[in-house]
C-alpha cells in the first residue's frame, strides 16, 4: 500500500499549492479528497481516467472542490475510448444540497457512505467513523491486512479517533491550527498541532503525518508544537510506503 500527498493546506492553497488530496495505491489507486488544487498533482503521478474510486470524507470546498473539474476528465476519456465507465464516488451524503450537485450527466456514480460503514476497493478494506465536525465527515482507516493507515479527516480530538488510529503503520492527521488559535479549533472542529502530536503519543501510531495546514502559519512551529517524535510534515507530492 502506497500513499502520495496531492493536498496538504487549508481552506485554501497557498502559491503552488493545493488542499487536502492523497492518492491511495493497492491493487490500483483511489482519491481519498478531491480538494482545490490536488488534481494537477494527481495527473503527474497517473492519467486522471485511470483513477478506480473517489472516497470523500466529507463536502466541504477544501475536499472535494476539484471533483467538479475530475468529472470532464472522465467525460473526455470515456468519448475517447480510454475508460469505459463512470468513476464511482464514495462519501457522506450531507449536506445533500452540496451531494446533489455532484453528478455530471452519468460521468460519476455517487454511493453514500456513512459512519460504521465498510468497503472492499483495489484490494484493501476501507472503515469509517463519525468525525466531530462542523458538518457529517469521515475519519477513515484503510488496512490490505497487514498495515494500516489512518486519516483523521477534519475533526476535533475525541477518544474514538484515538481507538481508530491505536497502532497506525501511518497515521495522516490535520494540523490545522497553531496554540494562538486554539479556541477556533474547538468551535471549528479541527486540531491543534499540539492535539495532533498527543493523537500521535495516545494512539501509538508508528508514523505520523501532519497535514491540513494553513499556508499562513510557519510550518517549522507547527512541527515543533506537535511535540512528537513520530511526527512529520505531509510533503506535497510525496510518496509514503507502508
Amino acid at each position: 500500500m502506497e500513499l502520495v500527498v496531492l493536498g496538504n493546506q487549508s481552506p485554501y492553497p497557498g502559491p503552488g499549492g493545493a488542499c487536502s488530496g492523497y492518492l491511495v495505491r493497492g491493487e490500483g489507486s483511489v482519491l481519498l479528497d478531491c480538494g482545490s488544487g490536488s488534481l494537477a498533482n494527481l495527473a503527474r503521478h497517473l492519467p486522471l481516467w485511470q483513477l478506480d474510486a473517489v472516497v470523500l470524507s466529507h463536502l466541504h470546498g477544501d475536499h472535494y472542490a476539484d471533483l467538479l473539474v475530475l468529472r470532464y476528465a472522465i467525460q473526455t476519456a470515456r468519448a475517447k475510448g480510454w475508460r469505459p465507465g463512470p468513476l464511482p464516488v464514495y462519501g457522506p451524503p450531507e449536506p445533500f444540497s452540496v451531494w446533489d450537485t455532484l453528478p455530471y450527466k452519468d460521468n460519476l456514480v455517487l454511493h453514500p457512505w456513512q459512519p460504521g460503514q465498510t468497503l472492499d476497493l483495489i484490494g484493501l478494506h476501507w472503515q469509517c467513523q463519525e468525525a466531530r465536525h462542523s458538518i457529517l465527515a469521515l475519519s477513515v482507516a484503510v488496512t490490505d491486512g497487514r498495515k494500516r493507515l489512518v486519516y483523521s479527516g477534519d475533526t476535533a480530538y475525541h477518544p474514538g479517533l484515538v481507538e481508530l488510529a491505536g497502532g497506525a503503520d501511518l497515521l495522516l492527521t490535520e494540523a490545522t491550527l497553531q496554540e494562538e488559535d486554539a479556541a477556533a479549533a474547538l468551535a471549528q472542529g479541527h486540531l491543534t498541532a499540539r492535539q495532533a502530536g498527543r493523537l500521535a503519543k495516545e494512539s501509538g501510531a508508528k508514523r505520523v503525518l501532519l497535514t491540513h495546514l494553513w499556508a499562513g502559519y510557519d510550518p517549522a512551529r507547527t512541527l515543533a508544537e506537535a511535540e512528537s517524535e513520530v511526527a512529520e510534515l505531509a510533503v506535497l507530492n510525496g510518496r509514503y510506503v507502508l
